[in-house]
């Protein structure tokens, strides 16, 4: 089924996408907040929840290690099969900062590693229903 995909950026690599609305939320790092680009769908909003973890997981790891961002940008997409079965997300990271590239390299793997969204899509999640 169709390409879902999400865009969630701060800073100098905030959003300025015209392919799908954009929404603007405060950010605990951020002073400008988080743009996120997404239609409303349960789809798109998985996709959504992926990337806006990672992005938030960056900032929060940054700023223990003392690294500078002066914007990252995340896009999460995927897509379903035709009983609505996901075929899977993968997702983009694009950093700006000051820092050296390998120091960057390695705060990028380190939030992929321990991000916890992307963990708990990873080990599959159960989802029940009650009443």
């Amino acid at each position: 089924m169709t390409d879902f995909s999400v865009e969630c950026a701060a800073g100098s690599l905030r959003s300025l996408s015209e392919s799908a609305p954009v929404a603007h939320f405060a950010h605990r790092w951020t002073d400008g907040g988080v743009d996120v680009s997404a239609d409303f769908t349960g789809a798109h909003l998985l996709h959504l929840s992926v990337a806006a973890c990672v992005l938030n997981d960056l900032y929060r790891e940054a700023d223990k290690r003392g690294v500078i961002l002066d914007g990252v940008r995340v896009t999460a997409s995927g897509g379903f099969s035709d009983d609505w079965a996901s075929t899977g997300i993968t997702y983009r990271v694009d950093v700006d900062s000051p820092a050296e590239v390998a120091v960057v390299d390695e705060l990028v793997a380190l939030v992929d590693e321990i991000a916890e969204i992307p963990r708990a899509v990873r080990a599959g999640a159960g989802v029940q229903r009650t009443v």
